[in-house]
């Protein structure tokens, strides 16, 4: 009988610290990340990139458990989502820059008499910096390895209701709606080189589009904070990133009290983990904020595999 398989894609994190700089060589090679021509020249940036930064993202990878908590969560995450559709559906993952590959799900695939696979890339906004990196890798593997089903894929989510009600319950798990009035929250996003919005990424009219639906989800449910902002963060290199950033913001607002939700990813990784709660909130201190609090991604929430639930369905 013809089977139907889910494939969830998301970029990984390392799984110890030895792959640490396999993450890394990974990600700069991607001509979607160094978007520049020649393919010689992106790899000796990679490798420049790869060799300065690995011993410092190592640490910081030491200080939050010595891997990423992005696979543990999503396997999580595919072990509820089989068990939510219907019997006979393979569900399974592929990471773009860390075990599990592409490769390595698509030859288990090829095992199994698999007619259609829905790709659902785990990003809630399109970029061409993470879903159609994520997309073309895995549909290029495909391809490679004969695979003969249908692929069908969607390109983002972030207008999903259920996936924002899960949004909602991570903010209230930080925050009761008697204490709103006291704090403001900041929508972190994960920044983006401004020459690749400029290059025409879609990836900031989502996230403002994305903001603007959850400022209204919040004030239907009671949720009256202080200000709502949008801000962004991991900034690297002296290129122009997207504006304000994370730190900017937290210096501009008057509020004392602040929660922090992480609105460009669906899992907990080194950027909310060890960045939001570690290096932010150390930034926080030092400008006196008096209650700094970041909320967890949807990882495995009900609320989100009922919003892939749903996605699939329609999907279909």
């Amino acid at each position: 009988m013809k089977k139907e398989a889910i494939v969830l894609l998301n970029m990984g994190g390392p799984n110890n610290l030895e792959e640490v700089e396999v993450f890394l060589t990974n990600m700069f090679n991607d001509k979607n990340i160094i978007t520049v021509k020649s393919s010689l020249l992106r790899s000796f940036i990679a490798k420049m990139i790869t060799f300065t930064r690995t011993e410092k993202a190592q640490e910081i990878y030491r200080r939050i458990g010595g891997k990423s908590p992005l696979v543990g969560h999503t396997k999580n995450l595919v072990k509820k989502l089989k068990n939510r559709v219907r019997e006979g559906v393979v569900v399974d993952f592929a990471m773009r820059y860390t075990p599990p590959f592409a490769a390595e799900v698509i030859e288990r695939l090829n095992k199994e008499n698999i007619e259609r696979i829905y790709l659902i890339p785990l990003y809630p906004q399109f970029s061409t910096t993470t879903t159609k990196s994520s997309l073309e890798d895995f549909e290029e593997q495909y391809h490679l390895r004969g695979g003969d089903a249908i692929l069908i894929e969607i390109k983002h989510f972030f207008q999903n209701i259920n996936y924002n009600k899960a949004i909602i319950e991570r903010i209230k798990e930080r925050v009761d709606a008697d204490e709103c009035k006291d704090f403001d929250i900041i929508f972190s996003a994960h920044g983006l080189p401004q020459k690749i919005v400029d290059a025409g990424d879609i990836y900031e009219r989502h996230v403002q589009k994305h903001v603007e639906i959850l400022k209204q989800m919040l004030k239907d449910e009671g949720m009256n904070f202080n200000e709502a902002h949008l801000a962004y963060q991991s900034k690297v290199g002296p290129m122009e990133w997207l504006k304000p950033s994370l730190e900017e913001k937290l210096g501009e607002i008057k509020s004392r009290s602040v929660v922090i939700f992480p609105i460009a990813f669906t899992i907990d990784n080194s950027e909310t983990d060890f960045e939001l709660e570690i290096e932010y909130r150390e930034i926080a201190r030092e400008l006196g904020f008096e209650d700094y609090r970041v909320c967890r991604c949807p990882n495995d929430s009900e609320l989100f595999v009922e919003a892939l639930a749903e996605i699939y369905a329609k999907m279909r």
